[in-house]
């Protein structure tokens, strides 16, 4: 968001076009006969490779993510190659057999050739977490084998998959061997902790297909990956933990135990909940023809306010805060106290980073723990309740990632974490703004996307619609709805009046008409979503400033709506 009219490139229906998402058909699951076997070997990709084939060098085995055990395929498109691994499989003829396979990623197929009969495939497009994608093929009456295989898309990100199965007669070749009972993992690391929960990690045990977390001799948790944090503990106190393999044959020992010790205090006791329904808003600390405030003006409706901007530093990922005399404190402890109040009265005030002047560049481990310590000195000094995550000029999902979970570990529990990424950034699950949204969900406050300064885009239905509409705004936020984020994380981003953005400026009533389509089912446009999202967060505009210049006319007519949502 710019110190002007946050003006953006603007992306027409051509390049959206490019971006295309899709909807995926998933099979039905058949019950395997008593005397079935999964015919494909390797199935969990324990021993690498083996027994696959991937085109141009395109597959790996990774250890995260996961579906079970402790490896998977990753498998990257690039250029004319979609990423294609395959694998023969012995098989009877005139024989049933059920395919199916766990993936995610970027968009993933699954199918079978060389059957006989009919060859089968089914697929689905990006997601964040795994899927289970199935479907069935019968051998003709002279097939003894049959290539099964996994493949992405040309252009698209990366797809993962794991626990392939091709259940039916056993064809001569066998199955894998019945597994045995997993070796203890080594012991767990210590991460973060609060007063009242503690963060662990530890190494993947092959042939694991989950764990048993231990507290002081007894089972906590069980968990399918190698963390978890166990909550519920007492402050300031000292606990010994343990961990187990576990997999369909058993239990292994126990791992070394290793002590964990709460935190006298919690993060930043003084963070407000933010309400299940929330208005953000921007407030901007520079003149630019809006009308100036002090954070005190700001409307009571908004739940978080967005302090614009943050100002980065010759050193990568580090930001500082100058506050500008345009905006009229006689005093940072003034600007300060402001902070204070509106937290007093419930509401949740973050740093906003980016922006026009704040490109902030995270793209090593030195960056993102440059980033972190920065912002959360930013919050100790100011008071912030969080970050907010505007950031215009590229970002690298794996380094942000890191800083955000390292701003987290210090903040605690209270961070309020927000993004307000462009519509181009979260048109898949492929680009680097959504894989981040997914991979901090567990500690992300809400997405609010700008549906301003944007082209025509996809929706979740693979049509294309422009900007301005109902459909423009429920249509997109279906990508994020049904792409991973919970409801509680979406936002609707757009500006408080046509002088806030180039372009994109909504009539109140079209923000009210499509939250009620996204949380009640009414008042849609010709774009209606399969379901209903209750607990849809909210909205969000650029800015408070030109909220106040309008007289509050946004405001006073979203908040209340937004408030009064299911």
């Amino acid at each position: 968001m710019d110190r002007t009219t946050r003006a953006r490139r603007w992306l027409g229906a051509g390049l959206a076009l490019a971006v295309g998402t899709g909807l995926g058909l998933i099979g039905t699951t058949d019950t395997a006969h008593a005397a079935d076997v999964n015919v494909a070997k390797n199935a969990g990709f324990e021993s690498g490779l083996a027994n696959w084939t991937c085109s141009a060098g395109s597959g790996a085995t990774v250890s995260s993510p996961v579906h079970g055990g402790a490896s998977a395929l990753k498998a990257t498109p690039a250029g004319q190659d979609n990423a294609k691994c395959t694998q023969t499989v012995s098989v009877q003829p005139n024989s049933t057999y059920t395919l199916s396979a766990w993936v995610q990623g970027g968009y993933a197929y699954l199918g079978a050739s060389g059957t006989g009969t009919n060859d089968v495939s089914t697929w689905t497009p990006g997601t964040g977490s795994w899927t289970r994608l199935s479907t069935s093929f019968t051998t003709g009456a002279s097939t003894t084998s049959v290539t099964v295989y996994t493949h992405g898309w040309y252009g698209q990100a990366a797809y993962y998959a794991d626990d392939v199965d091709v259940f039916g007669p056993d064809g001569g070749g066998g199955s894998d061997p019945d597994p045995v009972v997993p070796a203890a993992p080594g012991a767990p690391a210590v991460g973060a902790v609060t007063s009242s929960s503690v963060a662990l990690s530890w190494g993947a045990v092959s042939g694991a297909t989950g764990y048993n977390v231990y507290r002081d001799g007894a089972k906590v948790l069980s968990v399918s990956g190698g963390s978890a944090t166990v909550t519920g503990l007492a402050a300031n106190t000292s606990y010994q933990f343990q961990v187990t393999a576990t997999n369909s044959a058993g239990e292994s020992a126990k791992s070394a135990a290793v002590t964990g010790k709460t935190s006298s205090t919690g993060g930043n006791p003084g963070n407000p909940a933010v309400p299940k329904h929330a208005l953000t808003g921007y407030w901007q600390n520079f003149d630019n023809g809006a009308t100036v405030q002090k954070l005190r003006d700001v409307q009571a409706q908004y739940d978080i306010i967005a302090v614009s901007f943050a100002d980065s530093t010759a050193t990568p990922g580090q930001i500082t805060f100058t506050l500008d005399p345009a905006v009229g404190y006689a005093s940072v402890a003034d600007f300060k106290a402001d902070i204070t109040a509106k937290k007093s009265a419930g509401k949740s005030v973050v740093i906003s980073v980016g922006g026009e002047k704040g490109n902030v560049t995270i793209n090593s481990d030195a960056s993102a723990t440059a980033f972190a310590n920065s912002a959360y000195a930013l919050m100790q000094e100011y008071g912030f309740s969080g970050v907010d995550i505007d950031l215009e000029h590229g970002i690298n999902a794996t380094y942000l990632t890191k800083a955000l979970r390292q701003l987290s570990q210090k903040a605690g529990s209270s961070l309020v974490l927000t993004m307000a990424p462009q519509t181009i950034d979260m048109q898949n699950t492929g680009t680097e703004y959504f894989k981040t949204a997914l991979a901090v969900k567990d500690i992300l406050t809400v997405v609010n996307m700008q549906y301003y300064n944007s082209g025509s885009m996809l929706g979740c239905d693979g049509k294309v619609y422009s900007q301005g509409s109902v459909d423009f705004l429920t249509a997109l936020a279906c990508i994020q709805l049904e792409g991973g984020l919970d409801a509680s994380q979406v936002g609707l981003g757009v500006p408080a009046s046509t002088r806030g953005a180039g372009s994109g400026y909504v009539d109140p009533s079209i923000v009210k008409n499509a939250l009620d389509c996204l949380a009640r089912g009414t008042n849609c446009g010709s774009f209606k979503p399969a379901r209903t999202y209750p607990a849809l967060r909210g909205a969000m505009t650029w800015s408070t400033n030109w909220d106040a210049t309008a007289g509050n006319a946004w405001s006073n007519a979203v908040g209340p709506h937004v408030h009064n949502l299911p």
